[in-house]
């Protein structure tokens, strides 16, 4: 489903920044100044710095409607796969986490320059402001019971919208990402539960890698090794994603809803830990762009 808001952290735009060569990407954007927190027991303000986008915006920013670049007659080197079919088992999911989105107003007095985050019963809430409009990430039960639970968040809105339909944020892979000539990537091949605001940033940098990868194939390296080295440190990020997600559901709350979280993500951390242990030491490291030997790297 399209994305109605996106919120980039200042290191999630400071990369894109670099990326694109655009020390002023979405410089106009609405900016996030605090963060209010209500998590298990605890009640917190504390500084945030980001930008709330929605996703056309973002895209036309990054100007990406260019037409591709023809190949000619160069020999192909892998084949990206962004949507299904994959050459690959189906996706794990590590939990099932019903989401929805929700266009909602705020009271007059609320603060437009702080997004709001609050852990309930069953479930969790993100809202997140963009000027006079604003919109509400609910996770785990239906909409209304997580409302009825929240004391931070409820009486922030004057109007709740429309739900989204529900799709699911649990943290989730395919099996394999890559083969000797071919690459998965995109959110249909790895994707981040939103509760450490890092999705935006791991695509930058899951694409940077990518591009890493088919270079160095260009150059004659071993394109076995290369995409092994792929599908190993995209694994390495989901389960350093999962070790810290799971530290916000371990104190997100004590009931059902959270305890089977706590166990979903042992699953996916076990999962992860079982893959990586199959890998060899890492040959390559990325300096830049590229991807070089270790050795030479020294």
């Amino acid at each position: 489903m399209p994305v109605p808001v996106v919120m980039l952290s200042d290191a999630a735009l400071g990369l894109l920044r670099d990326v694109f060569g655009r020390p002023d990407l979405l410089q106009d954007a609405h900016r996030i100044q605090q963060r209010h927190v209500r998590w298990g027991t605890d009640t917190a303000i504390m500084p945030h710095g980001g930008v709330v986008v929605s996703e056309a915006e973002l895209l036309g920013a990054l100007d990406l409607g260019h037409p591709a670049l023809a190949c000619g007659d160069e020999p192909l080197l892998a084949t990206l796969h962004g949507t299904g079919p994959f050459p690959s088992a189906p996706m794990l999911h590590f939990g099932q986490r019903r989401t929805v989105a929700v266009p909602v107003d705020m009271v007059p007095d609320a603060e437009r320059d702080a997004c709001y985050v609050e852990a309930v019963e069953e479930g969790w809430l993100f809202l997140i402001p963009k000027g006079d409009t604003a919109w509400l990430l609910a996770v785990g039960a239906e909409v209304e019971p997580l409302l009825a639970g929240s004391h931070l968040i409820a009486p922030l809105l004057s109007r709740v919208g429309q739900a989204s339909a529900a799709f699911d944020t649990a943290p989730r892979q395919l099996p394999q990402l890559s083969g000797p000539d071919w690459l998965a990537l995109g959110t249909a091949a790895l994707g981040f539960d939103p509760i450490c605001g890092d999705g935006s940033a791991q695509a930058v940098r899951e694409a940077i890698l990518a591009v890493a990868v088919v270079s160095a194939m260009a150059k004659g390296g071993d394109g076995a090794a290369l995409t092994n080295h792929y599908h190993a440190m995209l694994t390495a990020s989901l389960r350093r994603h999962i070790q810290i997600s799971g530290q916000f559901y371990a104190s997100g709350g004590k009931g059902p809803w959270w305890q089977r979280q706590i166990a979903d993500l042992a699953e996916g951390y076990r999962w992860t830990t079982a893959q990586l242990a199959q890998q060899c030491e890492p040959r390559y490291v990325l300096r830049g762009f590229e991807l070089v030997e270790k050795e030479m790297a020294l």
